[in-house]
């Protein structure tokens, strides 16, 4: 099972409201953490659901450090929510320089990603311009 990076934002007068960086469009809100953090579950299947339907593939999860140097998401706080993928992955086989091997692990590394989810979010974003999902 694939985690992803929820946020909870809390403004004056208002329920929690829950977002999914990885995932623009799915929002959700409950009048308590905790219904807000059930309501987040629900929200990101049906999400998921939704782009299964369409033929879309699954972002690879966004790292914590990148999430939050946004200002979108920089007032809110962090949680993770299990993403029940039916999706199992496939294994494939790659020749690289190990020059490049070695810079592709670094910037993996840098981004706190293994190697295949680092390559599967750099291939989705320049499939999707950068927007990955």
């Amino acid at each position: 099972m694939t985690d992803y990076i929820a946020i909870i934002h809390k403004e004056t007068g208002s329920d929690y409201g829950v977002s999914f960086p990885d995932f623009p469009g799915c929002v959700t809100a409950g009048e308590t953490i905790d219904e807000a953090k059930d309501m987040a579950i629900e929200a990101l299947k049906f999400h998921i659901d939704g782009m299964a339907e369409d033929g879309k593939g699954m972002p690879a999860p966004s790292s914590l450090d990148v999430i939050m140097v946004s200002s979108d998401f920089s007032d809110g706080f962090a949680f993770i929510v299990p993403a029940p993928i039916k999706e199992k992955a496939v294994r494939v086989q790659v020749t690289l320089y190990p020059s490049v091997l070695a810079q592709i692990d670094a910037s993996a590394t840098e981004h706190r990603m293994s190697r295949s989810a680092f390559l599967a979010d750099v291939a989705l974003k320049a499939i999707h311009g950068n927007n990955h999902t």
